[in-house]
């Protein structure tokens, strides 16, 4: 179900969010449904603000206080109707916004929430918000989705590589449809993705692969993560991006719960695993970035975006070990 939402604010600053750049989420909740999803969390604190402050009908009233946050994400997916509007009046010249993003900071659409989702085919809000920055050159613009319905707004995204640097990260974890279903129920198919990667690609704008969260004991498997690059590259992905499973609080009440109906014999490592920390740990992830930095090298593909401050956040390392297989 969608509800309309007015965003008092669209354009997020790095202070608010801690996460080192701008960022823009025109819907609130995802469709896709994704058991991993990190994003989660926020969801309850959205429904019990709408409740509070508006005429929302009573399925919504019902909803905050029966339906636990975690479902609510993928089921009541929040509209911010102004967005559009509201990103224009933030960028207007000389404002402190501006001025931030043309001077070289990052702004990233989809941090939290797929822009491309169901809800984009009839609400249109990603393409507004694409128009308005196609009005201001120089600017720094990460796409992240893992929908080919970005492929709908080539036009737009032309226009802005024209005169802004722009990078589109599409989000594959695995080939295996099967596998994929399970995971991501109501997302696109692998298939759909590489689709949308060589139509981007054909029309000459950067697209790297998300690889992310490679999920302990389920997607890290060497040949198919070297299959998955391999066939990427092929394609023409810029680079490819990686990252491991993190577990924070609503995240955890989704997927462990997940990971023991449907991956059983993985329950008892996961909930060890992430008893401490919601992530898993050091060792396993430095040995997936040496696994993946050697299967890159491989197929001739960086590993990491070309970004200079992203790949100092996110160094290279040499292949120097296997991947640690601590789920197997």
């Amino acid at each position: 179900m969608y509800y309309e939402s007015t965003a008092r604010n669209i354009l997020n600053d790095p202070e608010a969010t801690g996460m080192g750049y701008w960022s823009i989420n025109p819907y609130i909740g995802c469709a896709f449904g994704c058991a991993y999803c990190y994003a989660r969390y926020a969801h309850r604190y959205v429904m019990e603000r709408s409740v509070a402050n508006s005429t929302l009908d009573d399925t919504l009233v019902h909803d905050a206080g029966a339906m636990p946050p975690w479902l609510a994400f993928e089921r009541r997916i929040f509209v911010k109707h102004n967005a559009p509007a509201k990103l224009r009046q933030s960028l207007r010249q000389g404002s402190t916004r501006h001025l931030g993003l043309v001077g070289g900071e990052a702004l990233v659409i989809g941090t939290a929430t797929d822009p491309y989702q169901p809800a984009e085919r009839r609400f249109r809000l990603t393409r507004g918000v694409l128009e308005v920055l196609a009005e201001h050159p120089g600017l720094r613009i990460v796409v992240i989705t893992k929908s080919p319905l970005i492929t709908r707004d080539v036009d737009v995204l032309a226009r802005i590589a024209r005169h802004s640097t722009l990078s589109i990260h599409l989000s594959l974890i695995t080939l295996d449809r099967d596998l994929a279903r399970r995971l991501e129920p109501r997302a696109p198919t692998p298939e759909a993705r590489l689709r949308a990667l060589a139509r981007l690609r054909g029309v000459g704008l950067d697209v790297g692969i998300n690889v992310m969260p490679v999920l302990p004991g389920i997607t890290d498997g060497p040949a198919g993560l070297d299959a998955l690059v391999a066939r990427v590259a092929a394609l023409g992905a810029t680079h490819v991006n990686t990252g491991t499973l993190r577990l924070q609080a609503e995240a955890r009440k989704r997927y462990l719960p997940f990971v023991e109906q449907e991956f059983p014999h993985l329950a008892a490592r996961y909930r060890a695993a992430y008893a401490r920390d919601s992530d898993v740990s050091a060792h396993y992830r430095d040995g997936l970035q040496r696994f993946l930095s050697r299967v890159c090298k491989a197929h001739r593909i960086p590993l990491g975006s070309p970004d200079r401050d992203r790949a100092r956040r996110a160094p290279q390392v040499e292949h120097d070990g296997q991947l640690a297989l601590a789920f197997r």
